[in-house]
Parts: structure tokens; C-alpha cells; sequence
């Protein structure tokens, strides 16, 4: 990033910056893919039917970037697509497939019966993404509204879907549309003029949508629609996958035994990386791997540390399967200047080039969208569309090497988006060093909530876990406070209904930092979620692990901010600003000209909630049970309006809530659960949010805590480049969550997640010395420590371009700690002697019934220990017993019997008995 700010300066000829942000789009491709297969009968060499290579999901958005919209795979050789048609009746019919010879297929179907049809479309055995698909025919005769489209399917985030109503014939009335799902869906609508309406609709996160499509205030006939959009729209995805060996392995393998097993190849040169294993269609184990070099390959699997039967594997590869980056022809004066809103289009020919993947980054003024369409004779065409002028670096990279002229440079011209730009800069200083004993503070603002249902924890570096207390330094404003018995990282957990805070769990050192950097900075807070137009919308920003340094806020979108900033002192800030246009923008955090994890953050801005302030929450539940209703309450207090809520499951559907009328302005909203973990209640009114909504409940058992997953390993310090390292990420007591592993660095690494017994090893080879950033998320928190900032050094294996990310996500289980360490508070080590301590009282030896009988105890020279004092009777326990210290170790001791008999008095002094005890008393 540095490098482009510089270059920038250089060619535009200026001392000062601009105030943007530098915006990276990626593409990675495999270009060529080629199957092997290995016969553990014959040995035959067999074709197989493998069409899917294995893929990594990205987040949205990596370390500081946003990635475009693509994934792009060309298959050395395509042997079957198939579709079918399952008719209501139950019959199968097959569909017309037509090649459109653009990398795309048409699939053309005249239904013969009226109900839900599903389209199954497979390549090659196996289902495509979305399969299968479900729409409905009619066979009403005109005069009906219909809709049919694509967009009432399927869709990608960040991608237009599309769908048309035809309302031919259907008289007056009034058509409405609505698109609900787990993001806000911006809606355009075009009268075609000949009876038909084309709808777009954006959705920017992936999940399921409910659209509605309502003529005359009815339903039209399958409405609501349920589309499935998928996430790939604003991912980065990759395929690191070079070639494919089937091996049979002996006996049945299930899908559990899979997550245990683990692959490793090493080539002729000794570099050994992590590879893949997936089920193929065929029932056997597939190996993928990328080849770099000739020779021949060992592939070991093992099972917990162990070979597996007929493990270690040999793989030949040849020097034509081995990809080179100088064989690569690029041409095209697109690689040299573009047009800003234009595709620039250059092409590639990796024909001659072996088996690699092609990977291509734009990083410039703004994210260029990119597109690529392979070509009848293999050659690829490849076109960037950037919506702001200026000088872009494109890096073309084959087989982890840059092509010949790569990085180049473009100048791109042309009008921009006339995006407005806002920047503030604040001089953070270093936090004040806190030291066992001392009083440590940790400070955060969250306006309109309930301070009662606000908890904080704090773990030590020793594992012992204690309430901390909360105090409310000023309305909304919070501080945590809690006093360490240890150095070390601490872990502060704070808890709002027992849902993490934006930015829980909290990193806090005591002592010297051992770390600082843009990494160590957390953001979070509403306004970083979504925001309000004409009014100031907040959130935190903690720099206080990162150390002293500069931290810039900028604001970018439709129309110009106004940034506040309040400065704690405390290595804590919070954040306003105020918008007057709504719209979507971004909002950008940087330390040190870095960005901090997760930044850039997309923000929608709403209009003016005008009367939705004025609406309260009242009798909000704690939690909710699965498929048992729960309802609250909503005041109006005065505004008038419509009220309307739906909730969203985790899972990602949204359903309607059903809202009643109490008593004038009261309404109660219920709502159904379906499933367990957070559920997210929005209450609009007149189309706007109140204050309070989104509302969070918990339904059910979510164990799911980002707060007791712990990570170590060698994984975690310097590694060496070429040779596999693995960390070890502790779930024990952590639930059942989505772990998510990102790895930022100069290099693409392989990298894997295999089961273990304390939780999930994860393993990974960097091929290029620098610093990498290992960001691991549970349930979509960051872990305490990440993202980790890893150094690597050695021999640099692979060129190194724009910043390569690598991730891998698991669906974890339950793991329970086998060891028999306590959980908990640890005793101190005392040193003590109970012969020391003394006794004496009449309580000892006679007791009196309904009465205070007295003793005492001296430990003055016993040491430093608990004294413990028990009293049991001829019906049990003693009723009433008190013990009041009386300094330097002498205790008073006084207690009280209800029945005649026979007592026994037990004192000691840590575990071992005082001289005398235990005294028999006689009652």
C-alpha cells in the first residue's frame, strides 16, 4: 500500500496525499485443471468424473481490502451436464440444455402441468450450486398478475437479481413489491410499456429472500417468493488445486473419519505442503495439490499423526505439467490505459504455459470490477470496469510467478463517481502501563440500552475467569473495571443480554504490550452497522494494544460527513459522524496509514427516522425457546404511523412477525422461532427503524463463545518459508460454532484444517518471506490476539505481488477438555503448620440450646492458611455458625443448637486438623 501511495505522488506530481483509499479487486482462476487417478488394484490409470475442485471461502472483506465478484473455473476437460425436470405429478421430463459458447449454457423447458416444478441441473453427477431449483406454472387464463425471472430463485450478493410481472389484462389496482432478507435490498422498477414491469433488486449479503409481489393488496399466485442468494458476490474465491489424484482407500471412510484425516505432499525439492481431501462422486478419497516443480511427489495421509494403510502415495509429475509464467502471452492496450465506467478488456494465452492458476489484482482509486470470459480457442479475455480515474497497478500472476511486464501500470481516465470524501486525523497516544494490583479500566459507549442487562468477565493468562464490575461513567458511556493478580494477556468479555458486544472479547495486557500495529486496533459499535441520515451515529474504536500512533477516519459516499471524535485518554475514543444524504458508504480506519482489520466498513445511511424516536421497547424477553411464541411489547407514545417487523434467523431467513393492537398506542409484536442461536428483530415504523431495532434475542441453547477459543503452536511465532508449520486453535468449552481461519500475506499458501482432540490443527506452507496476518473468527468474532501478526523468512519460493489471502472455514462440534485440570479460581500455594494453632472457649466443651455458645482460635504463628469450621449434630447440621476474623488471624467463633445431644465441633486450618479437633460437645 505504501508503494501505490508513493507512486501515486510521484506521477501526479504532488507533496500531499489524496484523500482516498486504495481499493484492491482479485481474480484467481485455475486455468487448467488435469485428473489423474491411481488404482489400488490395478494400476491402471481410469478417468474420473471430478468436477468441482476443492474451494476456500474468503470473507467480504480480507485484511483492510474489499474483493471483487468472481470465480472463475476452466476445466481442462467437460464430460457431462445434465438437467431434469421433476413435474408435480412426480414424472421426470428433460429440459432442452443449448450451449451459448460464452462459458455459460441456456436451459429451455415447456411445462406440461400446472404446480411447483423442480429443475435439478448437475455437472458432471454432482448437483450446481442452487440445485434444485423450484418454480411454479400457471395455467390461469389472462387477467391474473404473474412473475417469473430469475431473481425469484436464485441470486449473488453485490450482483443485480432480476425478475418481470406481467399485469396484461389485470384491470386498476396497485402493485407492490417488498424483498426481505439478511440485508436491505435496493429495489428500481421499469414500465416496459406493454404490460409487463422489469424489477431489479440488490441484495448485498448471502442468505435467503422473501420477495413480495402484491397486486391490489393480495398476494399474486406464489407469492412470497423464496430466492437463495449465494455469498460469492462479495468474496474472493479461489481454487488452489493443480491436479487431482484418486486413491482407494481400504475399508469405508465416512464423512467424520474425513475431518480426522489430514494430507501432506512433498516435492523432489523437499518443499512440503498441506493438500487437499474431498469425497469424490465415485465414493473414493481425492487428493488435490498444486505441482511446482517435476519430479517425482510423496503424498502421506495420516490419521491422527498416523499412516493410513498404503500411505505414503507416489505422484510423477512431468515438466510440461508444471506451470511457467514466462510461456504466458498477454496482450491488449488495456494493460497500459483505460476508460473509468468502461470494460478495458486485454486477453491471456496460458495454452503453453502447463497447469497453474492464473490470479490477477487491480489495486488503484477504486474496486474495478472484473470480468473474464474464456474464448473457443482457450485464449481468456479479461476486462476491468473502475469507476474512478487515476494510475492502477495490475498484477498478473501464473502458477504464483508474475507474467512478463507484470506489475504493470495503467493510467485510467475519464469522469469518476463524484463520490464525496471526508477525512479526519487524531494522534493516538500510548496508553498508561497498568501493573498487577492496579486498577485497570476499558471503556465503551452503547446509547439506549439497560445497563442491568450488561455483564463483564475477566479471564487471566492463567485461566481463572472473574466477574468484573460495570459502572456507567455518563448516559450510554460504560467502563469496565477489574484489578489483575497476573501479567499477561488478558481476555474481557462484555455481554449485553448475554449476546458479545460489537468488539467482545477485548484484549487487555497487563504490563508491557509484547505487540503493536494496526492489527491490535478493534472498531465497533451501530454505527460501523448502519446509520441515520440527519443525526450523529456512533461508534467505538480501541487503540489502546496497538501502542502510540496515527489514526485516520474516513468517510466516503453520496454527499459530505461531519466527523466528531472524543478521546477517552484511556486507549479508548468513540467516533460520530453525521450524514445529511442517505445512500451507501464506506468508512475507512487506519493506523499508522494501515488499515485495521475489517476495514473498509459498507454503511448504509437511512432517511430521517422523523417519528420512530418517539417508539419504546417494553417487556423485551431474556430468551426464547424453539417453536414456542414469544412476544413484547411496542409503545408509540404519540406518533402516528405504520408499525411492521420481521425476524431473521441465523440461518439467515426472515420471517413476519404478527402485530396486535393492545390498548390505543400499545401493540404487542409476537413471533415464532424456528431455530436456536441470535435472532435479530427489526421494528420498523413508516419504513424506518426505531431506535432500539434491530433487537437481539437468544432462542434456544448458543454455546457458541469466541471469548474461550484459544489458539497456539509454532504456527503462531517466525516460521521458515517452504516448510509446513501447523498452530492448534482450542474450542474445549467453547460450543458449537463457524470457525473461520484467514491468512493474509505476500504469498497464496495451502493451507488446511484437520480434527483434533483439543480442537482443529490447522496447517499452511508461506512460499514468500514478510509478515502475514492470521485472522481467526468464531461465529464471526475475533478470537483474543487476532488477527496474529506472523513473520516469515527464508528463500523467497513464489514472487510476491498485491497481497495474497488464503482461508478455510469449519463448522466445529462439541469438544470437552480430556485433561483433568480444574476449571476455575486456583488456590493459592500456602504455606502453613495446623500444630500451631490454638483453641479454646466453653463452646468446646458445653453448649447451651437456643443460646450463643462462644470459642476462639489463634493461628497468629500458624502461617497464612483458611481457617474452616463445621458443627454437626444428632439431626444434622448446626443451624446458625459464624466466623468473624478479629485480625492477625484470631477468629471468634459463636454458633447456635436447636436439639439436645451429642455435637461434634471440626476447626482446621487449611486441610489439616487444629490440635484437639474434632471436640466433642455435649448439648
Amino acid at each position: 500500500m505504501a508503494f501505490v501511495s508513493g507512486l501515486w505522488n510521484s506521477l501526479v506530481g504532488c507533496n500531499e496525499k489524496e484523500v482516498i483509499w486504495q481499493e484492491l479487486s482479485r481474480l484467481y482462476l485455475d486455468s487448467t485443471l488435469k485428473y489423474l487417478s491411481v488404482s489400488e488394484i490395478d494400476k491402471e490409470e481410469v478417468p474420473i468424473v471430478f468436477g468441482e475442485a476443492h474451494r476456500i471461502s474468503f470473507n467480504k472483506s480480507a485484511f483492510g481490502y474489499t474483493y471483487t465478484p468472481l470465480n472463475f473455473v476452466s476445466i481442462y476437460h467437460i464430460d457431462t451436464r445434465k438437467a431434469e425436470v421433476k413435474m408435480p405429478s412426480g414424472q421426470v421430463d428433460t429440459p432442452v440444455i443449448e450451449d451459448n459458447r460464452d462459458g455459460t449454457v441456456s436451459i429451455k423447458y415447456e411445462p406440461r402441468e400446472e404446480g411447483v416444478h423442480e429443475l435439478y441441473v448437475k455437472y458432471n453427477g454432482e448437483h450446481v450450486q442452487g440445485s434444485p431449483y423450484k418454480f411454479h406454472v400457471d395455467s390461469i387464463a389472462s387477467g391474473y398478475v404473474t412473475a417469473y425471472g430469475p431473481g425469484l430463485l436464485n441470486g449473488v450478493s453485490g450482483e443485480p437479481s432480476e425478475f418481470t410481472i406481467s399485469t396484461k389484462g389485470a384491470g386498476s389496482g396497485g402493485l407492490s413489491m417488498a424483498v426481505e432478507g439478511p440485508s436491505k435490498a435496493e429495489i428500481t422498477c421499469h414500465d416496459n410499456k406493454d404490460g409487463t414491469v422489469s424489477v431489479s433488486y440488490l441484495p448485498t449479503a448471502p442468505g435467503e429472500y422473501k420477495i413480495s409481489v402484491r397486486f391490489g393488496d393480495k398476494h399474486i399466485k406464489g407469492s412470497p417468493f423464496l430466492a437463495k442468494v449465494t455469498g460469492e458476490g462479495r468474496k474472493r474465491n479461489q481454487i488452489s488445486v493443480g491436479s487431482c489424484s484418486e486413491v482407494t482407500l481400504p475399508g469405508k471412510v465416512s464423512d467424520n473419519d474425513i475431518r480426522s484425516l489430514n494430507a501432506s505432499i512433498q516435492a523432489p525439492s523437499g518443499l512440503e505442503e498441506p493438500c487437499f481431501l474431498k469425497r469424490l462422486p465415485s465414493g473414493n478419497i481425492g487428493i488435490s495439490f498444486t505441482p511446482r516443480e517435476a519430479g517425482q511427489h510423496i503424498v502421506s495421509v495420516k490419521k491422527m499423526g498416523v499412516h493410513i494403510q498404503n500411505s505414503p502415495f507416489n505422484i510423477t509429475v512431468t515438466a510440461q505439467e508444471v506451470g511457467d509464467s514466462k510461456k504466458v502471452q498477454v496482450s491488449g492496450n488495456a494493460l497500459k490505459e483505460g476508460k473509468t465506467h468502461s470494460e478495458n478488456t486485454f486477453t491471456v494465452d496460458t495454452r503453453n504455459a502447463g497447469y497453474g492458476g492464473l490470479s490477477l489484482s487491480i489495486e488503484g482509486p477504486s474496486k474495478a470490477e472484473i470480468q473474464c470470459a474464456d474464448g473457443k480457442d482457450g485464449v481468456l479475455a479479461i476486462s476491468y470496469k473502475p469507476t474512478e480515474p487515476g494510475y492502477y497497478i495490475v498484477n498478473l500472476k501464473f502458477a504464483d510467478h508474475h507474467v512478463e511486464g507484470s506489475p504493470f501500470t495503467v493510467k485510467v481516465s475519464g469522469e469518476g463517481s463524484n463520490r464525496q470524501r471526508e477525512k479526519i486525523q487524531r494522534q493516538r497516544d500510548q496508553a498508561p502501563l497498568t501493573e498487577v494490583g492496579t486498577n485497570c479500566k476499558l471503556t465503551f459507549k452503547m446509547p439506549g440500552i439497560t445497563s442491568f442487562d450488561l455483564a463483564a468477565t475477566v479471564t487471566s493468562p492463567g485461566g481463572v475467569s472473574e466477574d468484573a464490575e460495570i459502572q456507567e461513567v455518563e448516559d450510554g458511556l460504560y467502563s469496565v473495571h477489574f484489578v489483575p493478580k497476573e501479567l499477561g494477556v488478558h481476555t474481557v468479555s462484555v455481554k449485553y443480554r448475554e449476546i458479545h458486544i460489537p468488539g467482545s472479547p477485548f484484549q487487555f495486557t497487563v504490563g508491557p504490550l509484547k505487540d503493536s500495529g494496526a492489527h491490535l486496533v478493534k472498531a465497533g459499535g451501530p454505527g460501523l452497522e448502519r446509520g441515520e441520515a440527519g443525526r450523529f451515529n456512533e461508534f467505538n474504536v480501541w487503540t489502546r494494544e496497538a501502542g502510540a500512533g496515527q489514526l485516520a477516519i474516513s468517510l466516503e459516499g453520496p454527499s459530505k460527513a461531519e466527523i466528531d471524535f472524543k478521546d477517552r485518554k484511556d486507549g479508548s475514543c468513540d467516533v460520530s459522524y453525521k450524514i445529511e444524504e442517505p445512500g451507501e458508504y464506506r468508512i475507512g480506519l487506519k493506523f499508522n496509514e494501515q488499515h485495521i482489520p475489517d476495514s473498509p466498513f459498507k454503511v448504509y445511511i437511512s432517511p430521517a427516522v422523523g417519528d420512530a424516536y418517539l417508539l419504546e421497547v417494553a417487556q423485551f424477553p431474556d430468551s426464547a425457546q424453539v417453536d414456542k411464541p414469544t412476544q413484547f411489547y411496542i409503545r408509540l407514545n404519540g406518533a402516528k404511523g405504520t408499525l411492521d417487523s420481521r425476524v431473521t434467523s441465523p440461518s439467515g431467513k426472515s420471517d413476519d412477525c404478527f402485530i396486535q393492537n393492545i390498548d390505543g398506542d400499545q401493540y404487542s409484536i409476537r413471533f415464532m422461532p424456528r431455530e436456536n442461536g441470535v435472532h435479530n428483530i427489526n421494528v420498523k415504523f413508516n419504513g424506518v427503524h426505531i431506535p432500539a431495532s434491530p433487537l437481539r434475542i437468544k432462542v434456544g441453547k448458543d454455546d457458541a463463545d469466541p471469548a474461550a477459543v484459544h489458539a497456539h503452536g509454532p504456527g503462531l511465532g517466525t516460521v521458515k518459508t517452504g516448510v509446513k508449520t501447523d498452530l492448534i486453535i482450542d474450542t474445549c468449552n467453547a460450543g458449537v460454532g463457524l470457525l473461520a481461519v484467514t491468512l493474509d500475506g505476500p504469498s497464496r499458501v495451502a493451507m488446511d484444517c484437520t480434527d483434533v482432540d483439543e480442537g482443529y490443527k490447522v496447517r499452511y506452507t508461506p512460499l514468500a518471506p514478510g509478515f502475514y496476518y492470521l485472522s481467526i473468527k468464531y461465529n464471526g468474532a475475533h478470537i483474543v490476539g487476532s488477527p496474529f501478526k506472523i513473520e516469515a523468512t527464508g528463500a523467497n519460493l513464489a514472487e510476491i505481488g498485491a497481497q495474497e489471502t488464503s482461508s478455510v472455514t469449519v463448522e466445529t462440534v462439541q469438544k470437552v477438555a480430556k485433561s483433568a485440570q480444574k476449571l476455575g479460581p486456583v488456590l493459592p500455594n500456602f504455606k502453613s503448620d495446623a500444630s500451631k494453632v490454638t483453641s479454646k472457649g466453653m463452646g468446646l466443651k458445653k453448649a447451651y440450646l437456643n443460646k450463643h455458645n462462644q470459642f476462639t482460635v489463634h493461628a497468629g504463628d500458624a502461617g497464612t492458611n483458611i481457617c474452616y469450621v463445621g458443627i454437626y449434630g444428632p439431626k444434622g447440621p448446626c443451624d446458625e455458625v459464624q466466623l468473624k476474623h478479629k485480625g492477625k488471624n484470631n477468629y471468634e467463633c459463636w454458633y447456635v443448637v436447636r436439639d439436645r445431644g451429642d455435637y461434634i465441633v471440626i476447626v482446621k486450618w487449611g486441610d489439616e486438623h487444629i490440635p484437639g479437633s474434632p471436640y466433642k460437645v455435649e448439648v
